[in-house]
């Protein structure tokens, strides 16, 4: 065999490697291949170009043999497809590097898998390599359709927010590619009679891994329910005490309502038609100002008859009034249920939301408003705020971009990726004399 028909042949299996390897990623992150997508995958042929060149160079001047090179050669292209995700999803090293780890084990096994094959029906060596990666596409194609069925992407995504724990999580997936590179390694010591077995325990063994992570991602979910569980109990509390505070102030206005009564009985009777006038604007400004407002407010609130969504309502409220953030909510009549689940659009709602405070606060006179309108079958949410005039609106859905610099511009890419999953959702953004508005509208 000729050098040049080496490195082609060492270039088209890393190739392979890579195209199955981009192909997992896809139903890992929850996505669909799309032109946007699709158009940054040319850049990721740099990966296995240099693996190539490093593999040939190592084959040529130690005769191969070496274990340890190949292993030095995967790590480097881990490193090399993180920076690639980093690069093309907009995510953290540590986000991209986890992503990777779980696309590089899914697609050693299948490499492995292949390979069994390949021992299990051997063919005549002109197609050895055509049958092996033949075989690879083909389980490939198996493989994702069974992670897109499973919904494999919407967990481990959510398993990928759990900041708080990111680094465990990546070395728990590094342990588990790691896993899977010891046993491509130990295929080929296996006996031929014994290679169904191995097949069998390697396809069980992807299964459990595939389990294990979802069921961790189940597990951060109901801890992440139960937390804002309590926390809608406390704002519950918070809801109750605002209500007796009103009452007290309806006893307390009743008492100064009937002095002003006889006041004005008197003034009436003398004449004094001007300084009843004045006294009737200054009950309606203080009627206002002590429990217009709050009745008003507490009107709003009690529309909202879903527990969850009342509860991030509430949180936002509160942490705008701590922010100096003006804010006005509407909720027009009775929210009793949505066409979507009420976690993910619980989601959906503290994503606007933090994204509206956020570029509120860069403003002089900082202020949200909040409109939910359920009617007709429909349920519309609409979220505006002031806008500063920087940054181009137009590309804020493609994800990565943010005004703030690399690393950001992760919300709003999670928020589209829960609402990929509802065909009753649809969301729009707009702006207009420095006025942003994002809508969420969901129907039957």
């Amino acid at each position: 065999m000729s050098g040049l028909e080496l490195f082609l042949i060492l270039f088209l299996d890393t190739l392979v490697g890579h195209i199955i390897l981009a192909a997992c990623l896809f139903p890992i992150l929850g996505e669909r291949i799309t032109w946007e997508r699709a158009r940054k995958l040319p850049v990721l042929l740099f990966s296995p170009l240099i693996a190539a060149t490093f593999n040939y160079t190592t084959v040529h001047i130690l005769n191969g043999g070496i274990l340890a090179f190949y292993d030095i050669c995967s790590f480097f292209i881990l490193i090399m497809c993180s920076l690639w995700v980093r690069w093309s999803r907009g995510y953290s090293f540590g986000r991209s590097l986890a992503v990777i780890c779980m696309g590089a084990t899914i697609q050693v096994a299948i490499s492995t898998s292949s390979l069994a094959l390949d021992l299990l029906f051997p063919l005549n060596s002109e197609f050895i390599y055509a049958w092996f990666w033949g075989a690879g596409i083909l389980i490939c194609a198996c493989v994702v359709f069974v992670l897109y069925k499973v919904h494999f992407g919407t967990y481990f995504t959510l398993l990928l927010e759990d900041e708080s724990h990111l680094w465990r999580t990546v070395s728990l997936l590094f342990a588990l590619e790691l896993i899977m590179e010891a046993f491509f390694h130990l295929e080929s010591g296996i006996q031929p009679e014994y290679m169904i077995l191995f097949s069998i325990l390697l396809a069980a063994l992807v299964t459990l891994m595939v389990s294990f992570i979802i069921h961790l991602a189940k597990q951060f979910d109901a801890t992440r329910k139960m937390e804002a569980q309590r926390n809608t109990i406390a704002q519950q509390q918070l809801y109750e005490q605002d209500l007796e505070e009103i009452r007290r102030e309806v006893r307390s206005f009743r008492h100064d309502y009937k002095n002003l009564l006889s006041g004005m009985a008197q003034q009436a009777g003398e004449g004094e038609l001007e300084a009843l006038r004045k006294t009737l604007e200054e009950l309606d400004v203080g009627f206002d100002r002590r429990l217009g407002e709050k009745i008003q407010f507490s009107t709003q609130i009690g529309n909202l008859q879903i527990p969850q969504v009342r509860s991030i309502l509430l949180s936002k409220l509160a942490a705008m009034r701590d922010q100096g953030i003006s804010c006005r909510l509407e909720v027009l009549y009775p929210l009793t249920q949505i066409e979507m689940d009420v976690w993910d659009y619980v989601r959906c709602l503290g994503i606007l939301l933090d994204n509206a405070m956020e570029a509120a606060l860069e403003t002089k006179k900082p202020w949200v408003e909040i409109l939910l309108l359920q009617q007709g079958g429909y349920t519309r949410l609409r979220v505006s705020n002031p806008w500063n005039g920087q940054g181009d609106p137009a590309k804020m859905w493609q994800e990565g971009y943010s005004t703030k610099g690399s690393g950001r511009g992760i919300g709003l890419a999670a928020y589209q990726r829960i609402l990929r999953n509802y065909g009753c959702a649809s969301y729009s953004s707009s702006w207009a004399d420095q006025v942003f508005i994002q809508e969420l509208i969901l129907g039957k």
